[in-house]
């Protein structure tokens, strides 16, 4: 299979050159391992590749983490590393008697706990970055760049971007961002979202929670799919699922651990007195939601009662995953107050606030753009709005408001 490049590639090799370990996060199936393999063979170090999947080379990394990195000496390759975290202390012993930047790069897919025990262990030591799966840009193999909502930067993008019809925009929404369903058929689709869904279940989320009743929760991430675009309601997800409040609360978190969602948290500063304080939920990868909501083709799709929701999804996971490719946070936001008037992303930039909402049509009314007036006089410059749509081109919209083609994003 030809390996498609990755945008975090060149972040990668700044964290090697910088950093004396590097830790790769990430989702399964993402494409972690195969991108490190490309990295390890072009750098022609000679680096060792050990995968904790395999159960002998756990035990003695658990067991003996001391004579596991006597075996397997830098440059080394340690995957699925969130296995053995009594490894941690002795890599630090190594990286702090030998000197050589990028000597040890870790990856694996429980992204929270492992984090957490990594910069417990190695601060300052370790350069993190968070892997997802292909954006768009990936895909259409084009230079990708953190999202910036400025329209000269938005023009200069436009240039090396494909336009897409609504058609075809939403069948890539429809088959997702999944590395292995990207580079297979689409009559494959529906065969590997199964098996990704059965090797989650059945591998990572008994490793976290341990004993689980499997059909509860494939039912808990079905009603969550189903909820992408919204403010939680993990009562509702409950109810959905057959299952308790407290439970949809804690196999959320599993979610989250595990890179399937993510949370947008709602814009507000001190003189927005009536937002509301409850995140919005979103999956990584559209394909993945769709598949649970059993939405049967990318036609029935776009002209179905959710593709709006997974139109906003694709929308904002991929202006997320923009900014993990370069290494940074995405810090962008939503906006409800109690009069429900609501944006769907808002990114605040040196004290300037950039409104955008998301629209399906190709011919937005200004009228879209009067809800971004509550942002003003609220301490912050409010930046010329953006309306995302399914326009081919750029233009201009009400006073000084912009239609930028979601292609762009």
């Amino acid at each position: 299979m030809t390996y498609i490049s990755r945008a975090i590639e060149k972040t990668f090799l700044a964290a090697v050159r910088d950093f004396k370990v590097v830790l790769v996060t990430g989702p399964r199936q993402c494409g972690k391992t195969t991108m490190m393999k490309k990295m390890a063979e072009d750098e022609n170090r000679g680096r060792k590749y050990i995968s904790l999947d395999d159960f002998a080379t756990r035990k003695m990394a658990v067991e003996s983490p001391n004579l596991f990195l006597q075996v397997y000496k830098p440059p080394v390759f340690i995957d699925e590393v969130q296995y053995a975290p009594q490894l941690f202390s002795y890599i630090k012993m190594y990286v702090d008697e030998y000197q050589q930047p990028g000597d040890i790069w870790l990856s694996g897919s429980q992204i929270f706990k492992l984090m957490e025990n990594v910069q417990e262990s190695l601060a300052g030591r370790v350069g993190i970055l968070k892997m997802n799966t292909f954006s768009q840009a990936e895909i259409e193999e084009v230079e990708s760049s953190p999202f910036r909502p400025e329209i000269d930067y938005l023009i200069a993008r436009g240039e090396n971007r494909k336009k897409i019809e609504m058609p075809e925009l939403y069948e890539r929404i429809f088959k997702g961002s999944l590395p292995d369903v990207v580079q297979h058929e689409l009559s494959s689709r529906d065969r590997l979202y199964s098996s990704y869904i059965a090797t989650y279940i059945e591998r990572d989320v008994r490793e976290i929670s341990g004993i689980i009743d499997s059909l509860k929760f494939y039912d808990f991430v079905t009603a969550t799919a189903a909820h992408i675009g919204q403010i939680i309601n993990f009562r509702t997800i409950a109810d959905a699922a057959g299952i308790s409040v407290q439970t949809a609360k804690e196999w959320m978190q599993i979610l989250e651990r595990l890179g399937i969602i993510f949370f947008l948290h709602p814009y507000t500063n001190n003189l927005l007195k009536r937002t509301i304080s409850k995140p919005k939920l979103y999956f990584y990868d559209t394909g993945l939601a769709i598949y649970l909501t059993r939405w049967s083709d990318s036609i029935t799709l776009m002209n179905g009662s959710f593709n709006g929701a997974a139109l906003e999804n694709f929308v904002v996971s991929e202006i997320v995953k923009s900014y993990y490719n370069a290494g940074e946070e995405h810090y962008i936001n939503y906006y409800r107050d109690k009069d429900a008037k609501e944006i769907d992303i808002v990114r605040e930039i040196n004290n300037t606030v950039y409104p955008m909402e998301i629209k399906k049509t190709g011919l937005p009314d200004a009228r879209i753009t009067k809800v971004f007036s509550v942002l003003e006089n609220k301490g912050k410059t409010v930046a010329p709005g953006i309306v995302l749509c399914t326009a081919q081109n750029i233009s201009t919209l009400g006073k000084g408001n912009y239609v930028v083609p979601i292609a762009f994003v």
